[in-house]
């Protein structure tokens, strides 16, 4: 009867949670396939996916917060003007660009985002070939950020530039 119990007690956690656990891969999901859409839509299959490596790279390393949606939102923010009780981000101060740019983060064109909801999973799934080497930033080839010197190159795929940042 005890063994019983742990079992209706476990399976009761687990029900319980469960939508929790759901929600939450939900929430990630959406943030990767906006990071991946924002910043690579116009690129091929591994260069989006290499931005999504780069945004677990990210999570995974304990210098960057541990979520996904956290690593996208990461940056700077200050209380919005219109409702003092919301927090907005400051222009141009953001880890990555789209998110802090001023413009609506909606995304208008829905066949480049289903196929970023598609990468985002792949590469939330842990079961794709890291291309960026352990990336953990990346640019355009159009700019000369300060910090790309203190990074190693590890690759270039297509526009952007990827480096990793040693431990």
């Amino acid at each position: 009867m005890k063994f019983l119990n742990k079992v209706i007690a476990i399976g009761t956690l687990i029900a319980l949670y469960s939508p929790l656990y759901a929600q939450a891969y939900v929430d990630e999901t959406h943030c990767m396939a906006l990071n991946i859409y924002h910043e690579a839509k116009n690129q091929s299959f591994v260069g989006q996916v290499a931005v999504g490596l780069v945004t677990m790279n990210r999570v995974r390393d304990h210098r960057f917060p541990n979520s996904v949606c956290e690593v996208v939102y990461q940056g700077p923010t200050r209380p919005s003007w219109k409702d003092p009780n919301k927090r907005i981000p400051i222009r141009h101060k953001c880890q990555f660009s789209w998110f802090c740019d001023g413009k609506s983060d909606e995304a208008r064109d829905q066949k480049a985002w289903w196929k970023a909801v598609e990468y985002a999973r792949m590469v939330m799934s842990h079961r794709i070939l890291d291309v960026t080497e352990g990336a953990t930033h990346y640019h355009a080839t159009y700019v000369r950020p300060a910090w790309a010197s203190q990074k190693t190159r590890t690759t270039r795929i297509e526009t952007h530039i990827f480096y990793r940042w040693e431990k």
